[in-house]
This record gives structure tokens, C-alpha cells and sequence, in this order.
């Protein structure tokens, strides 16, 4: 069992959610990365929590962060963008350590292209949320809370 003294959570992002607020508004939003990781700080500080909320491109540098959540985090949130549907390498990594993560998307991979219907992480996850805009994020840091809380 992960015993890190902090109450931190990792909020993991990966590629091309920089462009957040620029890249197909009308499916992501007019919201930028910056926009939602200060309501996630704002969230989990009103709940006891910190975040450390970080955007990478590199697949390789999201599995190195998720290593680093096993010493360093109580639990992740995981926007893994189009990894979510491609990467055997970030399911081993949330699979070998042992810190819950969730999976989180702000449009509804349910309801869009067939080939993102399917997410190679979510079965290393305790659950997905999904299509929910940004506020996919605090419905996230919601659900995980309750379960470090109550599981």
C-alpha cells in the first residue's frame, strides 16, 4: 500500500493538451491547461488535498511521472489523450505501481471516432470519467478523493 505522508495528487496530461482552448474548441473547449489545473488546486485545496499538475508530449516522460506518483503522491488523475488508446507502456506503468489512478477525458471517447472508443488504460484504472468538458477533472479529483478516503 502506498504510504506517502502528503495529500498529493498527480494530475498527469498528455499530448496536445497544451493546445487546450485552441485546438477544436467546439469538442475540448474554450478553456485553457492553465485554466483547468488552477481549478483543480482551488478543488482539492478546499478538500485537503494539493495537486501537482503537469502536460507532457513524450509518452516516455508520462510513464517516468507515473513511477515517480509510487513515492511521491497519493494518487493520479490521468488525461492520457491519444495514448489513451495506443499505450501497452502507460497501462504497465499505473499497473506496476501501487497508487489508484483515474482516467479522465473532457469529451466523451464513447461518442466519437471508433478507434477512441476503446482506452488500453482504463482496466489499470479504478474508473474513467468522461464528456464532462474540464469539469471531467473535478468530477475525477471527486471520485478518487472519496475512494482514498473511503476504500
Amino acid at each position: 500500500m502506498n504510504t506517502v505522508s502528503t495529500n498529493t495528487l498527480f494530475v498527469l496530461n498528455g499530448p496536445n493538451l497544451n493546445l487546450l482552448g485552441q485546438r477544436q474548441p467546439g469538442i475540448y473547449g474554450a478553456k485553457t491547461l492553465t485554466d483547468v489545473d488552477e481549478a483543480c488546486q482551488a478543488f482539492a485545496e478546499i478538500n485537503g488535498y494539493e495537486t501537482d499538475f503537469r502536460q507532457s508530449n513524450s509518452e516516455g516522460e508520462l510513464v517516468s511521472w507515473i513511477h515517480e506518483a509510487q513515492s511521491q503522491a497519493k494518487g493520479i488523475i490521468l488525461n492520457a489523450g491519444a495514448y489513451t488508446h495506443t499505450s501497452i507502456a502507460l497501462y504497465d506503468a499505473i499497473k506496476g505501481i501501487d497508487v489508484p489512478a483515474v482516467e479522465v477525458h473532457i469529451s466523451n471517447i464513447h461518442a466519437r471516432e471508433a478507434f477512441r472508443h476503446h482506452s488500453m488504460i482504463a482496466a489499470a484504472c479504478i474508473g474513467q470519467i468522461c464528456g464532462f468538458g474540464t469539469n471531467s477533472y473535478t468530477l475525477a479529483l471527486r471520485a478518487l478523493m472519496d475512494h482514498l478516503e473511503n476504500d
